[in-house]
C-alpha cells in the first residue's frame, strides 16, 4: 500500500504524542536512570574480565563449538551483564507497580537480548565489515520490532517508488535484494572454498586445470546467486535490459583493458602457457609465478619484491617461461686466456670444474670449445645443465670461481689490456697505446 505524504505526517505527528506523553511521566526517568547505572555497572564488569581472564587460553580442551561460544560470552560480557540487570529491574518493577511503568525497561532488556544473540550468530563470519554491516542491519530490525513500528516502517520504505518499465524499484526493494545478496554471496564463498579445496588436492590435474576450474566455478555459483537472490525478491531479470545496456556501453568506452585482462586471464588458464610455480621472464622482470588472478598474475622476483603483470600483457608479449615443458637449463659461461695457453688443457679444465659443481647433471656432460682467436686472446665458452633454473646465478659465480682457481693453479693466465702513456716533450699532445700481454 502506498502512503501519501499526509499519511507519513500522521504517522510522525502519532509518534511525537507517544514519545511525548512518555518523557511526561516520573516513572520514565527512574527507567532511564536504571539504564544509566546498568551501563555503568556493564562497562566495569567488561574491564574486570578482561583484566582478569585470558581469552585465549579460556575453555582450552573443551568441543570447539562450546569453547567458541564462551569465548563470545565472554567478549561481550557488558551485553550480557546489561541485559541480565534490564531482566532483573524489569521483574521488580513489573511485580511493585504498574507493567506500563517499567515499558521502557522491558525494551532495553529485549535490545540487549537481540544484541546478544546478533552477536553470537554473526562471530562465525570472518570478515570484519560483513560482521558490522550484519550486526547493525539486524539490530535495527529488531529494535523496530521490538517498538511495534516494524510495520509502519516497512509501508514507508515501501511507499516510494521508481518505475522502470515493469520494474517497480522500492527503498524496502533495495534493502531485501541487498540482504538476499548478502546471504547468497556468503553462502557461494562457503561453497567455492569447500570445492577449492577439494579441487586442489587432486593430484591429476596440473595447476593451471585447477585455477581454471576453480574460478569457473566461483564465476557460475556468483551468477546463480545473484540470479536466485534477485528472482527471491521478485525482480524480473528482463527489467534489467537497460542496466545492461547501460553496462555495455560503459565497457566500450572506459573498461576495455579490464575485460581484456579478464579475457586473456581465461585464455592463459586454458592454453596452460603458464602456471603457478614457473619460472618467467617478462620483459626486464623475472620471477617464479607465485599466482593468477582475474586481472594479473604475481611474479616472485625472489628478493622481497612481486611483480604483478596484467594478463594482456602475457597474451600480447614476448615470455621467457624457463620450465614450460622442461626444467633443465643450459647454463653458459664465456670466458678467455692468453695465447700462452694450451686451448686443449683449458676446455679440459673448464669442463671439470663444471662437472664438479653438485648441482650439474651427471648425465649430460660440460662441454667447453674454443670460439675465437682475438686480438686480447683466446676465447672459449662453456655449457652445461642443471636440473632448475633456480639460483642460476649463484651456480654461474660458483664455477667461474673454481675455474680461476683452476687457471692459478695451472699457471693459466687471463688476458687484460694494459695502457701505456706517452708524453712528448713534457707537454701534450699525449699518445696513448694499448699493449695485450702475450
Amino acid at each position: 500500500m502506498d502512503m501519501t505524504p499526509q499519511d507519513v505526517m500522521e504517522f510522525l505527528q502519532t509518534t511525537a504524542r507517544s514519545v511525548g506523553a512518555e518523557i511526561a511521566s516520573p516513572w520514565f526517568y527512574l527507567q532511564f536512570g536504571l539504564i544509566l547505572a546498568a551501563t555503568g555497572i556493564a562497562s566495569a564488569t567488561q574491564a574486570a574480565v578482561r583484566a582478569r581472564v585470558d581469552v585465549g587460553s579460556l575453555a582450552m580442551g573443551w568441543p570447539a563449538p562450546l569453547r567458541h561460544f564462551v569465548r563470545v560470552l565472554v567478549g561481550s560480557a557488558s551485553t550480557a551483564t546489561f541485559t541480565l540487570l534490564m531482566i532483573v529491574s524489569r521483574i521488580a518493577m513489573y511485580h511493585a507497580t504498574w507493567p506500563s511503568r517499567s515499558y521502557l525497561l522491558m525494551v532495553a532488556a529485549k535490545l540487549g537480548l537481540a544484541w546478544l544473540v546478533i552477536r553470537l550468530v554473526t562471530s562465525v563470519l570472518r570478515n570484519a565489515f560483513l560482521v558490522k554491516l550484519v550486526s547493525v542491519t539486524a539490530w535495527l530490525v529488531a529494535a523496530l520490532s521490538i517498538t511495534g513500528e516494524l510495520n509502519a516502517a516497512v509501508d514507508m520504505l515501501d511507499s516510494v517508488a521508481i518505475v522502470l518499465g515493469d520494474l517497480r524499484l522500492t527503498p524496502l526493494l533495495v534493502l531485501k535484494a541487498g540482504a538476499l545478496l548478502i546471504v547468497a554471496l556468503w553462502l557461494t564463498n562457503i561453497a567455492s572454498n569447500f570445492i577449492e579445496s577439494r579441487i586442489n588436492r587432486a593430484t591429476d590435474l596440473t595447476p593451471s586445470i585447477q585455477v581454471l576450474l576453480v574460478k569457473m566455478i566461483r564465476m557460475g555459483l556468483l551468477a546463480v546467486a545473484i540470479v536466485i537472490a534477485l528472482g527471491a525478491v521478485g525482480i524480473n531479470l528482463s527489467a534489467l535490459a537497460v542496466f545492461s545496456g547501460a553496462v555495455g556501453v560503459g565497457i566500450g568506452i572506459g573498461l576495455q583493458k579490464i575485460v581484456a585482462n579478464f579475457i586473456s586471464g581465461i585464455i592463459l588458464l586454458a592454453d596452460k602457457s603458464v602456471k603457478p610455480g614457473d619460472l618467467v621472464t617478462i620483459g626486464d622482470n623475472t620471477g617464479r609465478i607465485s599466482a593468477m588472478k582475474t586481472r594479473y598474475i604475481s611474479v616472485a622476483a625472489g628478493d622481497g619484491r612481486e611483480f604483478l603483470i596484467p594478463n594482456e600483457d602475457l597474451v600480447t608479449q614476448k615470455v621467457v617461461n624457463w620450465t614450460y615443458t622442461d626444467k633443465n637449463t643450459l647454463v653458459k659461461i664465456p670466458f678467455g686466456t692468453n695465447y700462452d695457453a694450451d686451448p686443449r688443457l683449458v676446455c679440459k679444465l673448464a669442463a671439470e670444474t663444471a662437472a664438479a659443481h653438485p648441482r650439474a647433471q651427471k648425465g649430460k656432460p660440460p662441454n667447453s670449445i674454443l670460439t675465437e682467436f682475438a686480438e686480447a686472446g683466446m676465447k672459449f665458452s662453456l655449457t652445461f645443465w642443471i636440473a632448475d633454473p633456480d639460483g642460476m646465478d649463484n651456480v654461474k659465480s660458483d664455477v667461474m670461481l673454481a675455474l680461476w682457481e683452476a687457471f692459478k693453479r695451472e699457471g693459466i693466465r687471463v688476458p687484460y689490456p694494459v695502457r701505456e702513456i706517452r708524453v712528448r716533450g713534457g707537454a701534450l699532445p699525449v699518445e696513448t697505446t694499448v699493449e695485450v700481454p702475450s
